[in-house]
């Protein structure tokens, strides 16, 4: 291919250095990151990220989340910081200073995980984020059954009546601080982020060829009850 020789004349070196390396001086962030980030440090946490964990708090406010390239498409720092925050308004204020929020780090199913999910559930739904707010992972398959109100029982064994006794507690300790105001004011944020996005939602195409996965933001209110 040849090309043309330009009609114009070269620039002064002083206008447009072809040495120039242009400085890096701030740093993108995805702007849901900047509020749950934002959220984190408010309630005392510092996210960090470790490839050989998916979810874990060792006690001193420290909170690590896998890498971006370990997750699925569908996990985003709002959503398993929320769930997180969930587990801790669950487990209790004291349980800041306990890995895990203090749950076994075996994998034992306790009732509080399922109050933690129905927690995560009233608190997104009051905001048209519930689907959108959903946890990922095996505890999925609850949470895509908990009701419209998630306080209500699935059945009426024991161990429903323990989460739901669990879950009525966890959201009479979320209106509490240090819990509400940061936490409600991500979530207004993760909602007002969603209006702004919804216009231009029909028009979104994937830049990666092949992706038909639907845009995750499209989620917010519940799904029909499977």
């Amino acid at each position: 291919m040849t090309f043309s020789p330009s009609p114009y004349p070269k620039p002064p070196r002083q206008l447009h250095d072809p040495d120039y390396v242009r400085p890096v001086d701030t740093r993108y962030v995805d702007p849901l990151e900047v509020v749950w980030l934002a959220t984190a440090t408010r309630l005392g946490l510092t996210i960090r990220r470790d490839p050989n964990v998916f979810s874990m708090t060792d006690g001193t406010g420290m909170l690590w989340f896998s890498t971006k390239e370990h997750l699925d498409e569908d996990d985003n720092l709002g959503q398993m910081l929320f769930h997180e925050l969930c587990h801790w308004v669950t487990s209790g204020v004291d349980s800041f200073a306990q890995r895990d929020w203090g749950f076994p780090t075996d994998d034992v199913t306790l009732p509080l995980e399922h109050a933690t999910l129905r927690l995560q559930a009233w608190w997104s739904g009051r905001h048209g984020l519930r689907a959108w707010m959903y946890p990922t992972g095996g505890y999925r398959q609850y949470a895509e059954r908990i009701p419209h109100d998630p306080t209500q029982p699935l059945d009426d064994s024991p161990w429903e009546a323990e989460v739901r006794a669990l879950t009525l507690r966890a959201i009479e300790r979320a209106h509490a601080p240090p819990f509400w105001e940061p936490i409600d004011a991500a979530l207004q944020a993760t909602a007002a982020l969603h209006g702004v996005l919804s216009p231009f939602m029909k028009d979104y195409r994937s830049e990666h060829e092949g992706d038909t996965l639907p845009l995750h933001w499209a989620l917010t209110a519940h799904p029909p009850e499977r």
